[in-house]
C-alpha cells in the first residue's frame, strides 16, 4: 500500500492511504542505518510504501518514496542533530513578529537560506498586526522593504482579529505549505484563522524569556477545506543551517546570486577579496547591511562545511 505521512509522533506514523484511509504505523529498524542523517528518517509529507501486521490495523513502513525536495534544520544548542521539518512542499512560511517575542532578521535569513538551499519557495507573514504602533507599523515597513527588495513576498496578518486571512488562504488553496517560525508568534491562531474548525491549542508568551511556549509538539499535516495540506512544525527557537558548503552559501542569497560571476576571482569568498562586486554592492547600499550580516554570520559558523 502507498500513502502519505500526515503526522509524525517520533516513533509512530499517521499514513492517509490512497483509498482515504488513514494507519497508524511503524518503520523497520533498518531505516535507521540507511545513512539518513537525522532524528527522524521519516518525515510529514513523505510518501511511503507500507503493508498492514495480520489481524492488525497496524502498518510497518518498508519503503520510502524519492522526496521532491524537503526542509531540514540543525539546533545550535546540539550539533549533532538535525531534523526533517517537512518534505514534498510547494511552500514554507515563516510567520514573523517583532515583539512578544521577538523575530531577528538574522533568523528570518537563516530560514530563507535553507529554503533556498533546498528548492522550497518560501513567504514571510508578519503576524499580529493589531498590536503595532505606529513606531511600529514603521519598522514593519522596513522590514518588509528588505525582503521584498530581494524578491520576497511579505503579507501583514493579525490571526487573532482575522485581518487579511483571506490572502493566505487564497494563497495556500491546492498547495502543500510548512508553516514554521518561533514559538509564540502566533502559528497555531494563523491556522485556526484559515482552518476554523482545526482548533490547534494555542500559548501565552512566556514572561520570563518573551519566548513563546511550545503548543505543537510534533509535525503534523493538516488538510485544507479548498485543497491542499498545511503543515503545522513545533516552535524553533534556533534554527542553524545544515549541509551548505561555504563555496556555495551565496547561491541562496537571490542579490548575491544575480552578481556572481562578475567578481575578479572566480572562488570569491565575498569577504575581502580585491574586485569583488558584492562587497561593492553592499557599500553601494545595493544588498542590506542585515543581508550580508547574516551571510558573514553563516558563512564562519561551524554547520556550514568548507
Amino acid at each position: 500500500m502507498r500513502g502519505l505521512v500526515t503526522k509524525s509522533t517520533g516513533s509512530w506514523y499517521q499514513v492517509l492511504a490512497e483509498d482515504g484511509s488513514s494507519y497508524e504505523c511503524r518503520i523497520k529498524g533498518k531505516f535507521r542505518t540507511q545513512g539518513i542523517k537525522s532524528t527522524n528518517p521519516i518525515a510529514v509529507g513523505d510518501r511511503v510504501v507500507f503493508d498492514l501486521e495480520p489481524n492488525e490495523n497496524v502498518g510497518v513502513i518498508h519503503e520510502l518514496e524519492q522526496r521532491k525536495n524537503y526542509i531540514i534544520r540543525k539546533s545550535v544548542n546540539l550539533s549533532k542533530q538535525t531534523q526533517i521539518l517537512a518534505s514534498n512542499l510547494d511552500l514554507a512560511l515563516l510567520v514573523v513578529t517583532l515583539a512578544s517575542p521577538p523575530t531577528s532578521l538574522g533568523f528570518i535569513d537563516r530560514f530563507l537560506v535553507t529554503a533556498e538551499a533546498y528548492s522550497i519557495p518560501a513567504i514571510l507573514v508578519f503576524n499580529k498586526l493589531d498590536l503595532f504602533s505606529k513606531e511600529g507599523l514603521e519598522i514593519l515597513q522596513e522590514y518588509k522593504a528588505i525582503y521584498q527588495h530581494v524578491g520576497y513576498d511579505c503579507y501583514e496578518v493579525s490571526a487573532l482579529e482575522n485581518i487579511n486571512i483571506d490572502q493566505i488562504q487564497a494563497l495556500l488553496k491546492d498547495k502543500i505549505t510548512l508553516v514554521s517560525g518561533h514559538s509564540g508568534v502566533g502559528k497555531s491562531t494563523l491556522i485556526n484563522a484559515i482552518i476554523p474548525d482545526s482548533n490547534l491549542k494555542t500559548g501565552n508568551i512566556s514572561e520570563w524569556s518573551d519566548k513563546g511556549k511550545h503548543t505543537t509538539t510534533f509535525a503534523e499535516m493538516i488538510e485544507l477545506p479548498n485543497g491542499g495540506f498545511i503543515v503545522d512544525s513545533p516552535g524553533i527557537r534556533e534554527l542553524g543551517v545544515v549541509d551548505i558548503e561555504k563555496g556555495e552559501l551565496s547561491h541562496y542569497f537571490p542579490e548575491m546570486r544575480a552578481l556572481l560571476n562578475q567578481c575578479k576571482f572566480h572562488n570569491c569568498r565575498h569577504i575581502n577579496e580585491p574586485g569583488c562586486v558584492v562587497l561593492e554592492a553592499v557599500e553601494n547600499g545595493e544588498i542590506e547591511n542585515s543581508r550580508y550580516e547574516s551571510y558573514l554570520s553563516i558563512f564562519h559558523n561551524q554547520n556550514t562545511r568548507n
